[in-house]
């Protein structure tokens, strides 16, 4: 790779949020270990779910407005290789 990734800026705050997502999946964790009721365990895995989607929507628009942005300014196979990867990412996240 020869630049830094879209989120480079953001490092910290992007840390700092998978920090608070691994915590709430120690917490469900801890929940099963002490037997709670399954629908709180379930409020529980959409909170995680929901917070790990808007992460990963957060890296991608980084993606786009950086990484994808600085290839199509080049242009040429580069270009069009980034826009295919975002694509597939996009299409990835679409299905999970």
């Amino acid at each position: 790779m020869d630049h830094p990734p879209g989120y480079s800026a953001t490092k910290d705050a992007q840390l700092k949020r998978l920090r608070r997502i691994e915590g709430q999946v120690r917490g469900l964790q801890r929940q099963v270990e002490a037997d709670t009721y399954c629908i709180d365990v379930l409020t529980q895995v959409s909170a995680a779910t929901k917070a790990l989607e808007s992460f990963a929507l957060g890296l991608l628009e980084q993606h786009l407005s950086h990484c994808v942005a600085q290839a199509l300014a080049s242009g040429g196979a580069e270009a069009d290789a980034k826009v295919k990867e975002a694509s597939a990412a996009i299409a990835r996240l679409v299905r999970s």
